[in-house]
């Protein structure tokens, strides 16, 4: 975090290591799981339109939380849903066969977040990775569509093996978009509760109809019928915030942290993750003089092993050949 805050400023982060390793086999396992739900994966724009954001459900002019580059009128998108749901503005989809199912994954979310809130850690942070479910389905499928995208939320939450709690969001705590979320939250030991890791929404026909997306329907006889607002629904399957819940989890009494099961595949077959260790990271200074002695004793050496014609010993070119 200190690094990330000098390079870009505060709630801004480096991952390192086994960090970076952890995310990545997080996301993998999280596309297999999509992949295996017949979802398809997109790489969606960061950037958007003002009427791109509008459209989706958000209120430009009035939320704090959304960034925008002014000079060119874009909006730096918080979720995929944004570019997700409007790739079929102004289309009629094909939906007789079954719902399509979409999956992105932005390499750069962007959320503000007000100060004195969470300010250590990677739990609130400006900037993120996130893989998102999306469907389009017709609206009276919506409801069971939803519930399955809870089941599959569930399932990277077992896989994992985290203990969780399913929120069915209250009415008033509801978006302008959703008409009902389900939170999926994991305990977190140092902080006593539970943390949001993720969630899915059920819009119904909200998004569809604001960007003009419809299915063809069909008249009782089979004949082709009027159209009509398709449902669109979201669901985050994995995020960056999934690794506080893992390692604090599955952390041991000798610091080390234990790998899920499922996980190993993805991490090399790594089955335990080692206590950091307590000696500090060489400085430049230190490593310069540290180089600095070497080189003086293997010259030491070079000189003492000089034999009478002048030419350096055995021993003294493997020295040489291993400093330099």
């Amino acid at each position: 975090m200190e690094q990330g805050a000098k390079v870009s400023g505060a709630r801004f982060y480096f991952l390192k290591g086994i960090g970076a390793r952890l995310e990545l086999a997080i996301m993998q396992m999280g596309l297999d799981q999509a992949l295996e739900a017949d979802f398809t994966p997109m790489m969606t724009p960061t950037l958007v339109r003002p009427d791109t954001m509008v459209s989706t459900g958000f209120d430009v002019e009035h939320d704090d939380e959304i960034y925008r580059l002014e000079r060119d009128d874009m909006y730096l998108v918080g979720t995929s849903e944004v570019a997700l749901v409007s790739y079929h503005a102004d289309e009629i989809l094909d939906l007789s066969i079954s719902p399509s199912a979409t999956q992105g994954g932005p390499p750069a979310t962007g959320e503000k977040y007000s100060h004195g809130k969470d300010t250590r850690g990677i739990i609130r942070v400006h900037q993120f990775n996130k893989l998102e479910m999306f469907v389009y389905c017709s609206a009276s499928e919506s409801k069971a569509e939803h519930e399955r995208l809870l089941a599959w939320e569930e399932q990277m939450l077992a896989k994992l093996e985290l203990p969780y709690r399913v929120i069915d969001t209250a009415a008033g705590d509801l978006g302008l978009s959703a008409a009902r979320k389900f939170d999926c939250e994991a305990w977190v030991p140092t902080q006593g509760t539970y943390r949001e890791l993720t969630s899915t929404s059920d819009t119904t026909t909200f998004q569809a109809r604001r960007l003009n997306i419809r299915e063809r329907t069909l008249n009782d006889d089979g004949s082709r019928g009027p159209t009509a607002p398709v449902a669109t629904l979201n669901g985050t399957l994995a995020t960056t915030r999934w690794i506080v819940a893992l390692l604090e989890n599955h952390q041991q009494a000798d610091g080390s942290v234990r790998v899920p099961e499922a996980l190993r595949p993805y991490l090399g077959g790594l089955e335990l993750i080692q206590a950091p260790s307590s000696t500090p990271e060489p400085t430049r200074a230190s490593a310069e003089r540290s180089a600095n002695a070497q080189a003086a004793l293997t010259f030491a050496r070079y000189e003492r092993d000089m034999n009478s014609e002048g030419a350096p010993g055995k021993d003294s070119l493997i020295l040489l050949a291993r400093l330099f």
